[in-house]
């Protein structure tokens, strides 16, 4: 870094958590002051982030965050969860919205320069309940703040993403936790429908990226991954990989809620596609988190 040059200050709402630490992560590797806020710390915290402890319920715990000459922020505490968050419909729109209105008025008070929103392919489909309109409202709320306030924003659509730093709630992490534990992957549905798996670590450079270029503000973003797969072709990877010896199960009838081919339902707002170039390859990105896991669970052992 050459001398008197001012390092723009980044704040990420969510930071501890799965894409938020990656994303964080590539924020700091491109030599901005990263500040993570969350409700936990976690073990993904670098030496050259900060960690400030914050309940986004509520407003005067931001703002004294936000007070401190931010430039950008990104905001991925949510309920990310689908399954959980539509369990639980008033406290995913607590959380989901009134949360995220919380942030968002503060970046209003204390003049963000951009607001970067982690929202879902289920924003606009007709499937993914509660979870999914958690999503749209809160993406209504962030045009509406630009619309009253002139707040730019980046609204980021993320598909189906797989990684290291996750858990069983996460598809492909959960396949492979199974796999591994049991011999053995149980899976809800007829394994026809398509997915677009992008990792975690693709998906946080383009989402740097989006605020290194002006042609992404006051946009719509979808980030997914580059090559489609049906999910009875990640079962059977994943077997391959593990030298077939894996019990593979269909609970065909227990399919509910979720989208066969296509996520989106017909809406007004168009949203550009972006693809990371190079990306990881799926087969070499699960040998990556099966690797990943299998030192876990001998640690745990």
């Amino acid at each position: 870094m050459q001398l008197g040059v001012v390092l723009k200050k980044v704040a990420v709402f969510g930071g501890s958590g799965f894409l938020g630490s990656y994303v964080a992560d590539e924020l700091s590797n491109r030599g901005y002051k990263v500040i993570i806020v969350d409700k936990m710390s976690s073990s993904h915290i670098r030496d050259d982030q900060d960690f400030i402890e914050c309940n986004i319920m509520n407003l005067h715990e931001i703002n004294d965050i936000l007070k401190n000459d931010i430039d950008i922020v990104y905001n991925f505490a949510a309920i990310a969860d689908i399954e959980k968050a539509n369990s639980i419909p008033i406290t995913t729109l607590q959380i989901n919205v009134i949360g995220n209105a919380n942030i968002l008025e503060s970046c209003r008070q204390h003049n963000i320069k951009r607001f970067i929103y982690a929202s879902s392919a289920y924003a606009v489909s007709n499937d993914g309940s509660f979870y999914g309109i958690s999503k749209h409202s809160s993406e209504k709320i962030i045009e509406e703040y630009y619309k009253r306030y002139g707040l730019e924003f980046t609204i980021i659509r993320y598909g189906s993403l797989y990684g290291n730093r996750t858990d069983e709630t996460n598809f492909i992490y959960g396949l492979l936790l199974s796999a591994l534990k049991n011999g053995r992957i149980e899976y809800n549905g007829n394994g026809d429908e398509i997915r677009e798996y992008i990792h975690a670590e693709d998906s946080a450079k383009l989402s740097v990226d989006i605020i290194e270029s002006g042609d992404y503000v006051n946009e719509h973003i979808v980030l997914t991954g580059v090559e489609k797969f049906k999910r009875l072709e990640i079962l059977e990877m994943i077997s391959e990989i593990m030298g077939n010896n894996i019990d593979i199960v269909n609970n065909k009838d227990d399919y509910v809620g979720h989208y066969k081919i296509t996520p989106y339902s017909f809406h007004p707002t168009l949203a550009k596609k972006l693809v990371a170039n190079p990306y990881i390859d799926l087969g070499q990105g699960i040998v990556d988190c099966l690797k990943n896991i299998n030192d876990s669970i001998q640690i745990e052992i």
